[in-house]
């Protein structure tokens, strides 16, 4: 029997290379808004009736932290209430549900990694909002797995490395908060992890994320500062021949670049579950930050950044 495997958000971080990592797998659909809009829930039902998926990954989310604050409502549609609608629909036919979240379900308190049963305490509206998404699918009760991570960039999209790229060729000087400790994780890992636990666990997948209590955190393995993640692109990109003009890259405090959000200090995940339940230990950070480095080269020369 082919599976066939529904990924939302494709044309985000995530969800885009999901699809390029699982092809192989069993049919992929691919839904981006227009298959799939997560701000009208009450069209979710029928519209999943119609694509039938066997097993559904669901990285869609909105992910403005800032705008959130203002558009509290539709943030807590696309990632509570919608979840929730998709869960209870894959729940009443068997089917696996995949919901992606992240560390902003925490406070960001304290100097150890987080784990999958610590008390959450969003500091925002994006985190509340993703906290309301896990809630919606544990009430579903169907087979499920919540999968927190954080700090997701790619080679493509709007994101923490291409902002960086770009400043460190119009800037002498970068101020970069350096207070806020966590593991910067490519999509492309996270899509690795999760096509393999698919892989390696079909058809036990209810099982399995049963024995990992239907939560589990997924990001790279050890852990630095924004203010770190910011030097170690630019010398990346300085190695690879990228026209560099920044010259000093300030370690600054939170305090020193306020946001409407307030940002967790401490966004670490611990990640023992996810290697006693699926038998996975991700690449270090700085480790995975090298092949997203040679894809953004790669598309640069190719096509001027804007």
């Amino acid at each position: 029997m082919i599976m066939r495997f529904l990924v939302t958000g494709v044309s985000g971080q995530i969800g885009g290379a999901l699809v390029a990592r699982m092809r192989g797998l069993g049919t992929i659909l691919a839904a981006d808004r227009s298959v799939l809009d997560l701000s009208r829930p009450g069209a979710l039902a029928a519209q999943l009736d119609a694509l039938s998926p066997d097993v559904i990954l669901n990285p869609a989310a909105y992910t403005a932290v800032d705008r959130a604050e203002d558009e509290r409502e539709l943030a807590f549609t696309v990632n509570g209430e919608s979840p929730g609608v998709m869960a209870h629909w894959a729940a009443a036919r068997g089917v696996p549900f995949v919901q992606l979240s992240t560390d902003y379900v925490f406070d960001g308190s304290g100097d150890r990694p987080w784990r999958e049963e610590d008390p959450v305490a969003p500091l925002g509206a994006y985190g509340a909002s993703k906290l309301a998404g896990e809630e919606a699918v544990r009430s579903a009760a169907g087979p499920h797995l919540i999968v927190r991570t954080s700090w997701i960039y790619a080679a493509q999209g709007a994101n923490f490395l291409r902002t960086m790229a770009r400043l460190a060729q119009e800037k002498n000087e970068l101020r970069i908060v350096a207070d806020q400790i966590g593991a910067p994780t490519s999509a492309a890992v996270v899509a690795d992890v999760l096509a393999t636990m698919i892989e390696t666990k079909m058809p036990n997948l209810a099982a399995t994320f049963a024995a990992a209590k239907n939560t589990v955190h997924l990001a790279t393995s050890g852990h630095t500062s924004w203010h770190g993640f910011a030097s170690t692109i630019i010398e990346g990109l300085r190695r690879r021949g990228a026209a560099i003009t920044v010259r000093q890259i300030i370690p600054i405090t939170s305090k020193e670049y306020p946001t409407k959000a307030v940002r967790p200090l401490n966004s670490r995940l611990d990640l023992t579950r996810l290697r006693e339940a699926f038998g996975i230990t991700p690449r270090g950070w700085n480790e995975a930050l090298e092949p997203e480095l040679d894809a953004f080269m790669a598309a640069r020369n190719a096509a001027p950044v804007r």
